[in-house]
């Protein structure tokens, strides 16, 4: 979305009437897996999401609401930490539809943590 004038480029409305961002968030299909990084640390990273969809202030909201570190990277979110358990009722409440959030629970913590 961009500001020509107070009108929207990709919908046509003005800037504050503006709908890009909800419809993509009702579009976007999420999928939410766990990585093991360095040192044996668990990063959970969120992906799916449309271009038009602010990752930064998206990453943002999620490290406060879920109390943890993380970044915005190359069109997903890193997040430090295991939240598989919080992430489908944190984006719900950011607007994002439950059916479209996928949740991989495949991988098992092993080892002493």
């Amino acid at each position: 979305m961009s500001d020509e004038g107070g009108i929207c480029s990709n919908c046509g409305l003005p800037v504050d009437l503006c709908v890009c961002e909800t419809i993509a968030q009702e579009e976007a299909r999420i999928t939410v897996n766990i990585e093991r990084r360095k040192w044996g640390r668990l990063y959970t990273v969120i992906e799916g999401f449309d271009k038009t969809i602010d990752l930064g202030e998206l990453a943002s909201k999620l490290k406060t609401k879920l109390a943890c570190g993380g970044a915005a990277k190359h069109g997903h979110v890193e997040l430090q930490g295991d939240h598989r358990a919080m992430i489908i009722v944190v984006l719900s409440k950011l607007g994002f539809p439950e059916e479209q959030i996928a949740v991989d629970w495949t991988f098992q913590r092993r080892g002493r943590r």
